[in-house]
């Protein structure tokens, strides 16, 4: 297991959320049962289209958020956690 970050304890903000997003090869965020995909590095991608995914109420990186290889994953759905967890 790689790097394991407490929210409770250590608060990702919205200028370094968009950061570790920017870093990322693909951005998948679930919102209720929706799920979105992004590139964050395609041409055009805007902070703000990163900061509607990855940005919760509070103003920080939403959870939970787990990076798989270069992916982001960001929310809640189980098939999402399945396909890239096994």
């Amino acid at each position: 297991m790689g790097e394991k970050v407490d929210a409770k304890r250590q608060v990702i903000g919205r200028e370094a959320a968009i950061a570790l997003a920017r870093q990322s090869t693909e951005i998948i965020a679930a919102k209720g049962k929706a799920v979105k995909r992004l590139d964050p590095k395609a041409a055009g991608v805007t902070d703000e289209e990163i900061a509607a995914l990855v940005i919760g109420p509070s103003g920080n990186l939403r959870a939970p958020a787990l990076r798989v290889g270069g992916k982001l994953l960001i929310g809640f759905e189980p098939g999402m956690y399945q396909e890239f967890l096994g």
